[in-house]
């Protein structure tokens, strides 16, 4: 990793992400044993939107590492709240801290804050465009769960507002992987990413039923229906609920099959899925605290 910023997952080639997910692996072994691999390091944490996971585990992360962080707080407890632009914002954040961590309900927000500072940004998801460090821990529980080469992933749900989506689907073309996307028509891969994805070699296969593939699958991604994304409640109301597995869904999945979620989940992954062997996502979540050590570590 020599990147200063990490804006999208298609700056990643296969060995930044080997580089890190090898780095993640020795952190996941014994977390505690780096306190002083950055010691005094600040990390701005400025979220321009609501997060559990993403914030925390990078919180988690630097103080894993020896650091602390600065908290921009909500927007509304902030100076944007007066009218103030992300470019000025970033730089006075920047004179604060080592490294910035914006989520930002604007895609291209992140690319855009990055050049105006000097330390790196980390997007952490720019409204439906990307979200790379999420792409990063989810191939490090693919790697875990299934490998990375001769590998059969099936992404389902909201494909069209998911950034996580947009993120690890570029990301695996570094890799032997074939890509089923499952969606209803109005929520299926945007135009640009399913060039981008031709562009890289991609083979894409667009599916509406779960069905059609699903005994193919070593991995099952699922998304939630985004309804803060959507430009009209009724387009929301119309496609709500209709992608959701159970465990009589999985009847005829393969025995190691791997679900994955993003999270939050609501409705789309019922809880007798929960206490299966399929259920990855809460691991998949925990991951989130070595990877984005590993990432932080090779970035500060």
């Amino acid at each position: 990793m020599r990147h200063d910023h990490l804006i999208g997952a298609k700056q990643l080639s296969r060995a930044d992400i080997e580089s890190v997910l090898d780095r993640a692996a020795e952190f996941d072994a014994d977390p505690t044993a780096f306190a002083d691999a950055h010691p005094d390091a600040l990390l701005a944490l400025c979220f321009f939107e609501p997060s559990t996971r993403t914030k925390m585990s990078f919180e988690t992360a630097i103080k894993r590492l020896g650091g602390d962080t600065v908290d921009m707080g909500t927007v509304e407890s902030s100076s944007v709240k007066k009218g103030e632009s992300l470019a000025d914002t970033m730089r006075v954040v920047e004179g604060y801290a080592d490294g910035i961590v914006l989520r930002h309900p604007s895609e291209g927000a992140a690319r855009l804050a990055a050049e105006f500072v000097d330390v790196p940004v980390v997007n952490a998801g720019d409204g439906a465009g990307q979200h790379p460090s999420q792409t990063l821990l989810d191939l490090y529980t693919i790697r875990e769960n299934a490998g990375l080469d001769d590998l059969t992933v099936g992404v389902m749900g909201d494909l069209k507002y998911g950034r996580t989506v947009h993120s690890l689907a570029g990301a695996l073309t570094n890799f032997d992987a074939r890509m089923h996307f499952i969606s209803p028509e109005s929520l299926r891969l945007p135009r640009n990413v399913r060039f981008d994805l031709h562009e890289s070699g991609a083979v894409v296969k667009e599916h509406t039923d779960l069905d059609a593939v699903l005994e193919e699958l070593d991995v099952l991604y699922v998304t939630r229906i985004q309804r803060e994304r959507f430009p009209d409640e009724s387009e929301y109301r119309a496609v709500a609920g209709e992608y959701r597995i159970d465990a009589e869904t999985l009847a005829d999945a393969r025995d190691d099959l791997t679900v994955m979620h993003p999270l939050p989940r609501v409705d789309e992954i019922a809880p007798d899925i929960d206490d299966t062997d399929h259920a990855r996502y809460f691991e998949q979540a925990h991951s989130g605290v070595p990877v984005r050590m590993a990432l932080l570590d090779s970035m500060l």
